[in-house]
């Protein structure tokens, strides 16, 4: 068992790992722990009572966080036609058609999030190998195959994330920046509630949301109490 560091010691101090904190208390405390030399990224993570093997049972959507995510996201658009003019318009950061395939082949990954239209999808199908495992290739339940790119490529630069349970049946998605207020993180969370309880499979039985943790880049995960999760609607209201 590896030892504690003094910071990781001072930061267990008077926190009780076992008790189930409200949404509320859970962000502060998220706050007050985070004080590494960056500015920490503050995550939840959502268990859920879904069996991942069944393909009626996968839980992958978007959410748009109201306040953003507080990072700069690379988009990159692959279209045809005028879509491509509306791509660049709308602010991606690098736009173009089929000829971007072939860079992605021999290793080109200058972005972190790949829009296309769907009439590009059949020839982007030969990366698929390439983009797949690094969770880059485009898909309509993400958001990211439209003809409407325009809309698109603004929402994700705005903060749109897409979230997808693991084998684990765990949601693991970023909700902002430790130098975030905390309602604008009770905001945030709160849209990823919202959204996780609406892309609910029909064939999920049982408690849906089994466990609820909040943590910061390099802070203790501090565990929420999912009966509480319902206060977050005030923080969208």
């Amino acid at each position: 068992m590896s030892k504690l560091s003094k910071r990781q010691k001072a930061l267990l101090e008077g926190l009780d790992l076992q008790k189930a904190y409200t949404p509320t208390e859970s962000l502060a405390l998220v706050k007050k722990n985070a004080n590494a030399k960056f500015d920490e990224t503050v995550e939840a993570h959502m268990r859920l009572g879904i069996n991942v093997k069944h393909a009626d049972q996968q839980v992958r959507s978007t959410v748009a966080l109201p306040a953003g995510t507080g990072k700069t996201v690379r988009v990159a658009v692959i279209a045809k036609g005028d879509k491509v003019k509306e791509a660049e318009a709308a602010g991606a950061d690098v736009v173009g058609s089929e000829e971007l395939i072939p860079r992605i082949q021999e290793g080109w990954m200058d972005f972190d999030l790949l829009i296309a239209t769907p009439d590009i999808m059949g020839a982007l199908g030969r990366v698929g190998k390439v983009l797949g495992p690094r969770g880059l290739m485009p898909s309509p339940k993400a958001g990211t195959v439209t003809f409407d790119v325009g809309k698109a490529v603004a929402e994700f630069k705005a903060g749109k994330v897409e979230f997808r349970a693991d084998k684990q049946g765990i949601v693991h998605v970023p909700i902002g920046r430790a130098s975030f207020t905390p309602e604008q993180l009770a905001e945030n969370f709160g849209a990823l509630v919202d959204a996780i309880n609406k892309a609910k499979p029909a064939a999920a039985k049982g408690t849906y949301v089994k466990s609820v943790y909040v943590t910061s880049t390099m802070g203790p995960g501090i565990k929420v109490d999912t009966a509480k999760l319902g206060e977050l609607a005030a923080a969208q209201a």
